[in-house]
């Protein structure tokens, strides 16, 4: 299948490591782009959660395909996010075409894009942490329940269920959250003098126009790799939202040349294991 050539590709919320993690869907995604500039925008290995006991093959795939993204000369931006905050030690690494950043302004035709992952913007994650990390632990067992009920639904020829989805829409708190901080996302970029802002953290892609009586700006949110299976992409001097359809693709095939690069030199567990051992719990750097 010939790929796709897209100007930008962002992608955030990936929680490699994760039960939730559809690591499958997003290295196929992958796979059929080539894309200018690649942004990671936060969340992509959910080092909250990593444990050796969990870290499968096609989610070690995901970074191999990352890292042969760099080696082909395509610039990528890792973000840091909440799930990802200990790599906030290292911010401004750079390594050839690959830079670890907390954030990224991008010039586009002359408009300003403002980048990254959002997690400034939620209380719980400012004032306690502790209990935006227990959430976490519940929102991927409650993935994994739902994975296990949509299993039984797709055998009964049902349509599948996303109960998270359905808490969010049905919640009147949770809908506020997701309003309030598209509003203060905005609010600040208007501020700024940037035309688009552009964040992940809450799960919800979005592509909206938002005004206040200070200006307008371009709000967008990649969603996630758990549930939306989104990806922004910017072309032609337009933003749309990716969404992950299975029948755009053909018989599932592994690029031996690609993934077989990386398998002996690359043991992430290893790595990460490192990353929980040594590295300290990091504050927010904004």
């Amino acid at each position: 299948m010939p790929k796709r050539e897209v100007d930008i590709a962002i992608i955030s919320d990936v929680h490699l490591g994760t039960y939730g993690c559809h690591a499958k869907e997003l290295l196929r995604y992958l796979k059929s782009i080539k894309p200018k500039i690649l942004i990671l925008n936060g969340n992509i290995i959910d080092i909250w959660q990593f444990s050796k006991r969990y870290f499968p093959e096609e989610h070690t795939k995901v970074i191999r395909k990352i890292l042969k993204f760099v080696t082909d000369g395509v610039p990528v931006y890792y973000l840091t996010g909440n799930h990802d905050e200990m790599l906030r030690k290292f911010t401004d690494f750079n390594m050839g075409g690959f830079q670890l950043l907390n954030k990224l302004v991008l010039n586009l035709d002359g408009k300003k894009a403002w980048i990254f992952h959002g997690d400034i913007f939620d209380v719980t994650m400012q004032h306690s942490k502790w209990l935006a990390k227990l959430g976490a632990v519940g929102y991927d067992t409650l993935i994994l329940i739902n994975s296990l009920t949509n299993w039984v639904l797709t055998q009964m020829g049902k349509k599948k269920y996303s109960f998270s989805q359905k808490i969010k829409a049905s919640v009147k708190e949770a809908v506020k959250f997701i309003n309030q901080f598209e509003q203060t996302a905005a609010e600040l970029a208007i501020e700024k003098g940037y035309s688009f802002v552009i964040c992940g953290h809450i799960h919800h892609p979005d592509i909206r126009e938002i005004k206040t009586d200070k200006g307008s700006v371009t709000y967008l949110n990649s969603g996630d790799w758990v549930e939306s299976l989104t990806a922004l992409e910017f072309n032609n001097q337009e933003w749309t939202i990716y969404k992950y359809d299975a029948t755009a693709f053909g018989k599932e095939e592994d690029d031996i040349s690609e993934n077989e690069d990386f398998k002996n030199k690359l043991d992430i567990n290893l790595l990460l294991e490192k990353f929980k051992k040594d590295l300290p719990d990091i504050e927010q750097l904004y």
